[in-house]
């Protein structure tokens, strides 16, 4: 099969519930013709039960869909009907109930109508795949393996690939390219153990923090309050985690460790908790029916009492000290702290690590194939900063060693299960170390795994790296404090940004447009691409009279290396719930008081213009500019996506003018770029009737929850591109940066003649506030800065179809930001946001 294109132009997705269908909407984000296949409903519609699920996809938070449209491509199906349908799939993906007989039962019902080639794939979170494929006929099992998606399959980044004795290795090669780049996943090759890699370890180690948290008799909230983002997890922790995935399938799962795990070391541990099961039993099953650990009483949070077996106020605190220690930039010393500590929190932190250390280390060759993939698996599956080997070596692997030998020998550790012989191997090796740049320890070879040879590989530049891989990102061409502007040897000039969430001021302006000119003069192509998310937060107010210094060392010291997925999704969660949230947390990072309170406005103004200047010289370089998105592009940053020739952006970018969320406009030609498209799709000469969406766009500061919505809302055009996976991202975008050059690339000619919308848009419009104003609502200032909007993209007071040019615009834009940034209603909303984190409407 490896000398065959695999090509998937249909997929069929077996169980509508909330993984089937959500793996569905994830094929059709994708652009994959999808089938969605249910039992039968009602006898006058029997896709009824399909319809159901598709429609619930639409309301579900965070989205399955990158755009709500594409719930229309999900074609329903049920297993009566349309059997004769799956001929014709190329993939086929079973996600019905965790229950080995409903599986199996299923696939000898569906294996006589599977096409001559279809590779068909069981979405199961941990039972035995070669069990599973005992249900196939023998002739078709080298087409079938385990395919594990995390809950929620859009966002989380990890699927384990698992086969089963009789999968073709090709077969599972493409399987694996597929996912990689048309999914955008990050793909663990695991073997057929009982529940892989991820949840093994993962409910491992929750398993243990409930332990530890009973012996220490800590509250779910301490516990909770200890192991979240103090110690580079996911915020929601481990109860709030529990409570999210649902404790009645945390029971199930840690059941079927009992079941399946009789002879792990750990085993009796491996049952479900008195308290869990009581609360399973009361209908308490977490955050689907909004009682579980924790449980919401007016608009407080309340966590379980043991003890009383009632819910109380959660107020957990951490010990100032130990959070002290936890911020010790030296791991080693850190982690000799907590061992040596006699504070109860420090000492349960040890305890925790250390038993999930030993853990892995005893069960590492059973369940994978090289410590990368055990780590690789955690971090993409939970969130986590580090997996547990990357923050073992990290520690000092030998001193670590010696220490958990240590406990195991006084009888402290959860297991008196010796350490593997290769853990003292590497202990007692020079480098000490399970991952280097030569690759990952393998304990079934005793030796360093490289990183797979697939070819889909090679388009991910700089791909998540691990402790102890180097990254070198390419040759310097010049370097500031605020900017690095950088090559491959391949004609591409890449711009890197070095602020604070790669914010934009003076210095970041003046970088962009110096990188422009020595691309002119040296280079095919300029490509702005961040090493690490987000693109850019916006324009920085408090930077507006600084400078950037030149590097006594330039070159030397290169941006700072991607960081995984998992640690921008915890950010991400403060920018999801709307576009004014968005706004109100970058205003807090840019700290735009002192600016105000400084009364800086002139050099604000001075900033402006250079914005502008920027913009239009990203606009009509000589060379083709390029943006690579992801993450957050918001206000400048999205005004930067918008003047580049293209932008390639990642489908979880999230990008959009949100200025009027704090009481300005976009001025750095976001309003004029929206006016020039609405002109250019004019028809009669009239750009009102495409100016209006715009208008809506900027006026609400919606912002686009996916590269797919910024195409909709425009901020996004439509030859621009949308990439699956993120560290696919700079690949693509020079691929594209080199296709315009090679194409003779002319920049686009001035627009010198744009016909406005003029008064009569603005009046338009203006009826329309008028009605909101009455209703209640919009707020006086909301009106005020929704007319500003309005002039300016409507041409200010011209008769409709008078031809201005794009400096026209920009004045417009200029003086319009400034007014609105003088006005006391505006300052007042910037500095309630700073103190309260709150919008104000005033």
């Amino acid at each position: 099969m490896r000398d065959q294109r695999f090509l998937v132009r249909k997929a069929a997705v077996l169980g509508a519930g909330v993984m089937g269908a959500q793996i569905a909407a994830h094929l059709v984000n994708a652009n994959i013709e999808t089938l969605l296949f249910e039992l039968p409903g009602d006898a006058d519609n029997p896709n009824t039960n399909v319809i159901k699920a598709v429609e619930k996809l639409k309301k579900q938070e965070p989205e399955p869909l990158s755009i709500k449209t594409k719930a229309t491509c999900i074609q329903a199906a049920n297993y009566d009907q349309h059997l004769e349908q799956l001929k014709d799939c190329d993939l086929v993906i079973e996600a019905i109930a965790e229950r080995m007989d409903w599986k199996r039962d299923l696939y000898v019902k569906v294996a006589p109508y599977l096409g001559e080639h279809t590779i068909f794939a069981s979405n199961t979170s941990g039972l035995s795949i070669n069990q599973l494929a005992e249900a196939f006929p023998e002739a078709l099992r080298h087409r079938f393996c385990g395919i594990h998606f995390f809950n929620p399959p859009r966002y989380m980044h990890l699927v384990e690939l698992i086969p089963c004795q009789s999968s073709d290795g090709a077969m599972l090669d493409h399987l694996e390219e597929f996912l990689v780049t048309y999914l955008g996943k990050g793909v663990i090759r695991a073997k057929d153990t009982p529940n892989f890699i991820a949840n093994r370890i993962g409910v491992f180690s929750l398993l243990a923090t409930m332990h530890h948290g009973r012996e220490f008799n800590f509250g779910f909230d301490l516990v909770d309050a200890l192991t979240g983002s103090l110690i580079g997890r996911p915020k929601s922790a481990t109860f709030r985690t529990a409570d999210v995935v649902g404790l009645d399938t945390l029971a199930h799962v840690i059941n079927t460790m009992r079941d399946t795990l009789p002879d792990d070391p750990w085993h009796r541990y491996f049952a479900v908790p008195d308290w869990l099961q009581g609360l399973i039993e009361t209908g308490a099953l977490g955050e689907k029916v909004k009682r579980g650990v924790y449980q919401k009483i007016k608009n407080e949070i309340h966590v379980l009492d043991l003890p009383s077996q009632t819910y109380r106020l959660s107020a957990a605190k951490v010990d100032d000290e130990l959070k002290q220690l936890l911020k010790h930039s030296n791991p080693a010393e850190k982690f000799a702290a907590l061992r040596n500590s006699q504070q109860p929190q420090a000492q349960f932190l040890w305890s925790i690590f250390r038993d999930l250390f030993h853990y892995c280390a005893v069960q590492l060759e059973a369940i994978a194939d090289n410590a990368r993939d055990l780590d690789l698996a955690v971090r993409w599956g939970f969130g986590w900063n580090q997996g547990p080997f990357e923050i073992w070596q990290a520690a000092g692997w030998k001193q670590i060693a010696n220490w958990i030998q240590e406990d195991i020998s006084a009888g402290k550790s959860m297991s008196q299960a010796p350490l593997p012989h290769w853990v003292m191997t590497i202990a007692a090796s020079d480098n000490k170390s399970v991952h280097a740049a030569q690759g990952s320890f393998s304990p079934a070879s005793g030796e360093l795994q490289p990183r797979s040879a697939l070819p889909v590989y090679q388009r991910q530049l700089f791909p998540d790296r691990l402790i102890g891989e180097e990254v070198v990102y390419g040759k310097t061409i010049f370097e500031t404090d605020a900017v690095r502007m950088w090559h491959n040897g391949d004609g591409i000039a890449i711009l890197s940004f070095k602020s604070k969430m790669h914010t934009i001021g003076i210095d970041v302006l003046e970088g962009v447009q110096h990188a422009i000119k020595e691309a002119e003069k040296d280079w095919r192509a300029l490509v702005i691409w961040q090493t690490e998310p987000p693109f850019s937060a916006g324009a920085n107010l408090q930077k507006a009279t600084e400078r950037p210094k030149p590097n006594a060392e330039q070159g030397s010291t290169p941006p700072a290396p991607p960081q995984p997925p998992s640690a921008f999704q915890s950010f991400l969660k403060k920018f999801k719930k709307s576009a004014q949230a968005t706004v109100l947390q970058v205003a807090r990072e840019l700290d735009l008081a002192d600016v105000l309170m400084a009364k800086k406005l002139a050099e604000v103004e001075e900033m402006i213009k250079q914005f502008q200047q920027t913009s239009q010289a990203l606009r009509y370089s000589m060379i083709p500019t390029v943006a690579a998105v992801d993450g957050l592009a918001l206000g400048g940053g999205c005004e930067f996506v918008m003047h580049c020739d293209r932008a390639v952006a990642t489908l979880e970018s999230y990008i959009g003018l949100v200025e009027t969320g704090v009481g300005l406009l976009p001025a750095g030609g976001g309003c004029k770029e929206f006016a020039m498209r609405a002109a250019q799709n004019a028809k009669d000469g009239d750009p009102f009737p495409s100016l209006k969406h715009y208008f809506q766009t900027v006026a609400m500061a919606e912002l686009a929850k996916s590269a797919e919505q910024a195409k909709d809302l425009g901020y996004l055009r439509r030859a621009d591109t949308v990439v699956m996976h993120r560290f696919e991202l700079l690949y693509v975008a020079k691929a594209q940066a080199l296709a315009l050059a090679e194409s003779g690339y002319r920049p686009p000619l001035r627009m010198r003649e744009i016909p406005v919308a003029g008064n009569t848009g603005i009046a338009t419009i203006q009826s329309q506030l008028v009605n909101l104003r009455a209703g209640g609502f919009i707020s006086e200032h909301d009106d005020l800065i929704a007319n500003k909007v309005a002039h300016v993209m409507c041409g200010g007071d011209l008769t409709p179809g008078s031809l201005v040019d794009e400096d026209w615009f920009l004045e417009l834009e200029r003086t319009a930001f400034m007014e609105l940034l003088a006005t006391a209603k505006t300052q007042a909303r910037i500095e309630h946001t700073l103190k309260t984190g709150k919008p104000l409407r005033n």
